[in-house]
């Protein structure tokens, strides 16, 4: 892990510091997580890393500050920068239709209603652009096979499981190719949706810059912040601080979801930026405090300043602001901006931004008080079975502040 620094010396009190770990502790005595990992830093420095549990239950295997996660939707920040570290070359502009580029969403129709016939369609009232998909506006939505989901969602579900029944694991290309034959959920602009935009935006990266995505990052984002254990699968040499993946059991407890040598421990035909990569804690602060520190990472610029305040930025208009279940939250461009404090249920400033991953992994990062706060799991929670451990660590990190 990078070298801590004494919680006073960035303005935080190791005294309240120290009441992250009997309340956190306690998911893990209760059994509701495997492990957990906590990270605080401030004005550049870290001054909290704590380990609770274990990251492989089965192989009784300790939580240590360099395992490795799957991080998911965490991803998605990572993938936004990259778009953006080309848009500063000149390569598109923000406002560019996506059909410009990738022409299989020429003549890609937008879901009206579901009738007797099947679904019925009308044309886009304006193309998709480059900046749908970094604000999740395209109206690209996620497979889902709940009977409460969108009709175009159920579709996709049922392909899905067909296809992957029948075919191998498709390239980024493949994928957006195939993506591209389903319609939309929304018009274009008009509602905030969650789903495959940021993926599109991999393959957008490769178009551009003629390389492939996990070059692209490995040259431009992985080497230069010296993220050593970044990436969409794990090498035979790493497997072993590789966490366990769970989810709650049928009888309460934890089920195993996916073991350390599982899917990640081979390379990937489909590079997903929306939710393929693996991370530290470490690796992922370095990532943050480049933003933190507006496109500078110990002395070398890796993208503007101005590229930054825009992405960190938000975007969206009050007609189309998704809830969060957390008032005076807006999105930007692969993050979510708080916009006030009024309403909210947790510590914080206006200004601050991140994301969350699937298996309960959480980024958060305060300009204000240039603070970055991570919080990294492997637990996938259900409707059903679901922790508030994201909102607890916010509001401990942030009432550690003492200047």
């Amino acid at each position: 892990m990078e070298s801590t620094v004494s919680p006073e010396r960035v303005g935080l009190s190791p005294a309240r510091l120290e009441r992250l770990a009997p309340a956190l502790h306690r998911y893990v005595d209760e059994g509701k997580v495997a492990g957990l990992l906590t990270l605080v830093a401030r004005r550049g420095g870290i001054a909290h890393v704590q380990c609770y549990g274990e990251r492989d239950r089965e192989a009784h295997q300790p939580m240590t500050e360099d395992t490795i996660f799957r991080i998911y939707s965490m991803s998605k920040p990572i993938t936004s920068l990259a778009v953006l570290m080309l848009y500063e070359e000149g390569r598109f502009l923000l406002t560019d239709p996506v059909a410009q580029y990738i022409p299989a969403f020429k003549d890609t129709p937008v879901f009206v209603r579901e009738t007797d016939k099947g679904l019925e369609t009308e044309p886009q009232a304006r193309p998709m652009t480059i900046l749908d998909l970094l604000r999740h506006t395209s109206g690209l939505s996620y497979p889902n096979p709940s009977p409460e989901a969108l009709p175009v969602e159920r579709l996709m579900a049922r392909s899905e499981e067909l296809e992957s029944k029948s075919m191998p694991e498709p390239t980024l290309e493949q994928f957006v190719e195939w993506l591209a034959g389903f319609p939309l959920c929304w018009q274009p602009g008009t509602r905030w949706q969650y789903g495959f935009s940021v993926d599109v935006l991999g393959r957008l990266v490769e178009i551009f810059s003629g390389r492939s995505f996990d070059a692209f990052l490995q040259e431009r984002i992985f080497g230069p912040l010296g993220m050593v254990d970044t990436g969409f699968w794990v090498p035979p040499e790493k497997v072993g601080r590789f966490a366990a993946m769970y989810g709650p059991g049928e009888q309460g407890g934890l089920k195993l979801l996916d073991p350390p040598g599982g899917e990640y421990a081979k390379p990937k035909r489909f590079l997903s930026g929306g939710g393929g990569l693996v991370s530290t804690a470490q690796d992922y602060w370095r990532f943050a405090q480049l933003l933190l520190d507006k496109g500078i990472f110990r002395g070398e610029r890796l993208v503007s300043r101005k590229t930054v305040e825009l992405m960190t930025t938000n975007h969206l208009p009050d007609a189309v602001l998704p809830t969060f279940g957390d008032p005076g939250m807006g999105f930007g461009l692969g993050v979510c901006v708080r916009m006030s404090l009024g309403g909210a249920a947790f510590l914080g400033s206006v200004g601050e931004y991140g994301w969350s991953g699937m298996a309960s992994t959480h980024y958060r990062a305060d300009p204000k008080e240039q603070m970055i706060e991570l919080f990294m799991t492997q637990f996938v929670p259900t409707p059903e079975v679901s922790y508030p451990f994201h909102e607890q660590f916010r509001v401990l990190a942030q009432q550690a502040i003492d200047d």
